[in-house]
């Protein structure tokens, strides 16, 4: 008997049941919290016009209300989609870039080429969300390995989402309406967007349904499926286009959501759904409902304003994506291939002098960026007769991104040698952007930019992060992809917390969202020292570390049998790496790839023993940071592009290319 003729288990249908009646009674229980339900009828067919409640009943309760049902419903229909082409439980539009592709196409049409949007919206978003998710399958290889797919998309999202950010700060009179748009609001004033998304859902379901039996068969292996008939390269590429579509249209109606389609084809299994059919059927139905609930949570929180649901989405998708990482552990793995730390010979004959050329070579960079610059007269050098007007202008930034730099190399490879993973880095690992939600949830409490205050709480954010991130790698499960893959999840959950801060009116948020971009614009003497002690002190405690930093990345035995306690190991260099993290992150922000850029140029160049790599990866990072600070003043003056993001802009395509390339 082949395993398609095995008979699928019996489906009791009543937990779905249960799912749906829940859905009705909450729904119901909203609209009476708006309206008598005497009222309700006579309101959705001819409202009164002189009853606020009942205008507001029909023309912003209703659609808001249809539109989070269609599009949790079109994104659970998606994710399912997704999860079976692919045959991996983690597999969704936001995990695999398809959103962020799609809300990137369409917020640089709309502020540099509104005539393509003239149409409508889905084009454009049908067009990102193919290319992205096209990046995300060249980038994982034939293979299609699950951990391996995830990451890709996930490396994807933050590469479109820095330049997202990018588009934000360039276009300040849009900021508000490009971040809350971008944050994913259900926000309506009317009929057209549900009346856009009912027939665009009703097509996509249609198409699904004719293609669940051949989707069903992609269960088998390849040659068993065509051995019934079916083509396996059409069927998921038939596939990928309803469920890419569904995606885009979502995101062309009400911006990016994350994670629900993660979350309903996981609750369609919990009520006891089977077979394709069932998830089918029952996966939209659990969409619906949980995009309904988090903008019901969306509407409630305790803010002065509303925050974006796919911000609530996103805050309670991270910590399900950790979830579902614990709970398959027999999930297939793919290799980052060999970690990038393993103790070798440095394969420079002569790495001293290549330290002290990259040392003279940063020297006359830091010196350029001070006297060499754009102003109002055009090019050209620091004169005697402005030089003392313009030293303090640039050399606190030119210091500032220097140290922060240098910070952010040397803990990108001490982390990469801790962990044995190429792919880590603070910001790959989530510990800079637990920096900033320190800094965020200090000034949701207290008034003011204390300089104390906001390190103290930088450094605390930074070493819990870091310290889940070891209780994670501790788990026998805990393999380099999967840690990285955890590292990532908190970094999406941070910027979720984040955004919250950032959805208010607080006064500080103009300010906050340029530090978070990675500004040294108020960087002063204060920054530029605090970053440069901790450049200091990592360098001065850098060689009391070298013998750990070659044996760890050997393994959890070989350590042992060497003497060293691997988890103690860690547990001394945590401080080295979150304080450090959490100064250079308050400098310069938690957006940049240079903790992950910088050991990898310095292995380039030859660099593989420990402290070797460390000093060239404190080179490295710094003079990458200071190029991205003169760059971002002078490119477009008189307006400034923050130079962590800059320097995230070109890093992400680097970090792709490392993907690709296995690292």
């Amino acid at each position: 008997m082949t395993a398609a003729a095995i008979p699928a288990p019996a489906w009791r249908g009543w937990p779905a049941a249960l799912l749906a009646a829940a859905a009705l009674a909450l729904t119901v229980w909203s609209a009476a919290a708006l309206l008598p339900p005497g009222l309700w009828l006579a309101a959705a067919w001819a409202p009164d016009l002189t009853d606020p409640g009942q205008l507001l009943f029909r023309h912003a309760f209703l659609p808001r209300l249809a539109v989070s049902w269609l599009a949790g419903a079109a994104l659970g229909l998606a994710g399912t989609i997704f999860q079976q082409v692919l045959r991996n439980p983690l597999a969704e539009p936001t995990t695999l870039g398809t959103s962020a592709g799609a809300g990137l196409a369409l917020a640089a049409a709309g502020l540099y080429a509104p005539a393509l949007l003239a149409h409508g919206r889905e084009g454009v978003a049908l067009a990102g969300a193919a290319i992205a998710t096209l990046a995300v399958f060249g980038l994982a290889g034939r293979r299609l390995a699950p951990v391996t797919l995830i990451l890709a998309g996930l490396v994807v999202s933050l590469t479109c989402g820095s330049a997202g950010a990018l588009l934000v700060l360039l276009h300040r009179e849009y900021m508000t309406e490009l971040f809350v748009w971008q944050s994913g609001s259900l926000v309506q004033t009317g009929d057209a967007t549900a009346l856009a998304l009912l027939p665009r859902l009703a097509a996509a379901a249609v198409l699904a349904a004719l293609l669940a039996r051949p989707l069903a068969l992609l269960e088998l292996e390849d040659d068993g499926a065509a051995g019934l008939g079916l083509s396996p390269a059409r069927t998921r590429l038939a596939g990928l286009a309803v469920a890419v579509a569904l995606s885009a249209a979502v995101v062309a109606a009400v911006g990016v959501i994350g994670f629900v389609g993660l979350a309903a084809p996981a609750a369609a299994r919990l009520c006891g759904a089977r077979t394709l059919r069932q998830r089918m059927a029952v996966a939209p139905l659990a969409g619906a409902l949980l995009l309904w609930l988090a903008d019901q949570l969306a509407q409630h929180a305790p803010f002065a304003d509303e925050i974006p649901a796919g911000t609530v989405t996103a805050l309670l998708g991270a910590p399900l994506l950790l979830a579902l990482l614990a709970l398959l552990p027999r999930l297939r793995l793919a290799g980052t291939g060999p970690a990038a730390a393993v103790p070798s010979r440095d394969r420079s004959r002569h790495p001293a002098l290549l330290l002290s050329l990259g040392l003279v070579l940063l020297v006359a960079a830091t010196a350029a960026a001070v006297l060499f610059g754009r102003g109002a007269d055009g090019w050209g050098w620091a004169s005697a007769a402005n030089f003392d007007a313009l030293l303090p202008l640039r050399a606190p930034r030119a210091a500032t991104a220097v140290a922060a730099g240098a910070v952010l190399g040397m803990a990108g490879t001490l982390l990469q040698r801790m962990t044995g993973n190429p792919m880590a880095a603070p910001e790959m690992l989530g510990i800079s952007a637990g920096a900033s939600t320190g800094v965020v949830l200090l000034l949701l409490a207290v008034p003011g930019f204390d300089r104390g205050a906001t390190l103290a709480a930088a450094a605390v954010g930074a070493l819990a992060t870091l310290a889940v991130l070891l209780l994670i790698a501790r788990r026998p499960s805990a393999t380099p992809e999967r840690l990285l893959l955890a590292g990532v999840a908190l970094a999406t959950m941070f910027s979720g917390l984040a955004a919250v801060m950032l959805a208010g009116d607080d006064p500080r948020v103009d300010r906050l969202l340029a530090w978070m971009s990675g500004s040294t614009y108020h960087a002063g003497p204060p920054e530029a020292a605090v970053a440069a002690i901790a450049a200091v002190a990592m360098l001065a405690l850098a060689p009391l570390t070298a013998r750990w930093l070659e044996i760890l990345p050997l393994g959890a035995a070989p350590a042992r049998a060497l003497g060293l306690d691997p988890a103690r190991a860690r547990l001394a260099l945590l401080p080295l790496v979150a304080l450090p993290v959490a100064a250079a992150t308050l400098a310069i922000g938690p957006l940049s790839f240079v903790g992950l850029m910088a050991p990898h140029m310095a292995r380039l160049a030859g660099f593989r023993r420990a402290l070797p790599q460390l000093l060239a990866s404190a080179l490295a990072g710094a003079l990458i940071l200071l190029v991205a600070d003169w760059l971002g003043r002078t490119l477009i003056f008189p307006w400034q592009v923050p130079a962590g993001l800059l320097a995230a802009f070109i890093g992400g395509p680097y970090v792709l290319w490392l993907l690709r390339r296995g690292a």
